[in-house]
C-alpha cells in the first residue's frame, strides 16, 4: 500500500509521523472517511466541504488548496489501483511540544490512505443487526461539538466498547437530555409509513454525508425525509430503523434493546433505499483513472 504524506507517496513501512504530532498526543486534527465505487471517488466535494468546516472550527489551517487535496486523493487511489474501497483523509495539527498550545505547531500534516474496509459482516445487511442503548452519552455540543469530525473519537470508542461488551456491533447514543443522537459511527433513521426521520445535529448527530445523500434519494422517491427530535420510544415503535454511514452505507436495524423492530427483518423502505443508494454510488463521483492517465495529466 502507498500512503500520501505531505506531497509524497510512501510504502507502509516508511509512512511515519513524529511522536510529537498533536494529532497523536491530543487527538488534535480532523479527518474524513470517503468511499470509492466503480473507479470514482464518491461525493468528494461534500467530504472536502466538511473537512474544511471542521478545520475552521478548531482553528486549523489546511496547508493546501482544495484542488491540491483533490489531486492528492486521486493520486493515492491511482497508486493503490483502487477502484472500490475506502479513503481516509487526515489533517493533523502537526509537530509541537508536550504542552497543549496548538499555536506552537507550525506545520500541519496531511495524510491520505486508500485501501479496503468492511465495517459489518455481509449477513447483517441481509438479516439486519441488533443494537443496544449505551450509558455513554454523546458529547455536549458546547464541549466538543459532534459536527466537528475530529481525531478525538474517544466518546465513540467508549460507546463501541459498551456495544461489543453487550454482544452487538453497534449502539444508540443519547444526548444529555435523553434524546437520540446517533450510533457510535453512523447516523440513525426511523421510518414511519412514508416518512423518514433522523435526529437534528443539535441533538448530537454528525451531519453525515451518506445521511444527507439518503435524504435526497428518499425525497426523489416520493418519501418525506426530515429531521426530528427522537426518543428511544420512537425507535422501539418504528416501522423500520436503519443506520447510514460512509463505511456502513445503509444497514437495517431489526432489534433495539431486545425489542424487535417491525417484523424483525430489514423493511421494504430500507431495502429500496439500499438498492437506490448502491446504484447512485456506482454511477457518480470524481473519476480516478489510471497511473498512466495521471502521468499524462502532469
Amino acid at each position: 500500500m502507498k500512503i500520501w504524506i505531505n506531497g509524497r507517496l510512501y510504502g507502509e513501512r516508511d509512512a511515519k509521523i513524529s511522536v510529537f504530532d498533536h494529532g497523536l498526543l491530543y487527538g488534535d486534527g480532523v479527518f474524513e472517511g470517503i468511499r470509492a465505487y466503480n473507479g470514482r471517488v464518491f461525493l468528494l466535494d461534500e467530504h472536502l466541504d466538511r473537512l474544511w468546516a471542521s478545520a475552521k472550527a478548531i482553528a486549523l489551517t489546511i496547508p493546501m488548496s482544495r484542488d491540491a487535496m483533490t489531486r492528492a486523493v486521486i493520486e493515492t487511489c491511482r497508486a493503490n489501483r483502487l477502484r472500490d474501497g475506502y479513503i481516509r483523509l487526515v489533517v493533523t495539527r502537526g509537530v509541537g511540544t508536550l504542552g497543549l498550545n496548538p499555536y506552537l505547531c507550525k506545520k500541519p500534516q496531511v495524510i491520505v490512505i486508500a485501501g479496503s474496509i468492511q465495517l459489518y459482516p455481509k449477513e447483517l445487511y441481509e438479516q439486519g443487526m441488533s443494537v443496544v442503548t449505551v450509558g455513554t452519552h454523546r458529547n455536549l455540543p458546547e464541549a466538543v461539538n459532534p459536527r466537528i469530525k475530529s481525531l478525538n473519537y474517544l466518546n465513540n470508542v467508549l460507546a463501541k466498547i459498551e456495544a461489543i461488551n453487550a454482544g452487538v456491533m453497534e449502539c444508540v447514543l443519547l444526548n444529555a437530555q435523553g434524546y437520540v443522537a446517533e450510533a457510535s459511527g453512523d447516523n440513525i433513521f426511523v421510518v414511519r409509513g412514508r416518512t423518514l426521520l433522523t435526529p437534528p445535529t443539535w441533538c448530537g448527530a454528525l451531519r453525515g454525508i451518506t445521511r444527507d445523500a439518503v435524504m435526497r434519494l428518499a425525497s426523489n422517491l416520493g418519501y418525506e425525509a426530515r429531521e426530528e427530535v427522537l426518543t428511544r420510544y420512537d425507535l422501539y415503535v418504528a416501522d423500520e430503523v436503519f443506520l447510514t454511514g460512509t463505511a456502513a452505507e445503509i444497514i437495517g436495524v431489526t432489534t433495539i434493546d431486545r425489542r424487535p423492530i417491525g417484523d424483525g427483518r430489514p423493511g421494504p423502505v430500507t431495502r429500496r433505499l439500499s438498492a437506490e443508494f448502491a446504484a447512485y454510488a456506482r454511477s457518480t463521483g470524481a473519476p480516478i483513472g489510471t497511473m498512466e492517465e495521471g502521468r499524462a495529466d502532469k
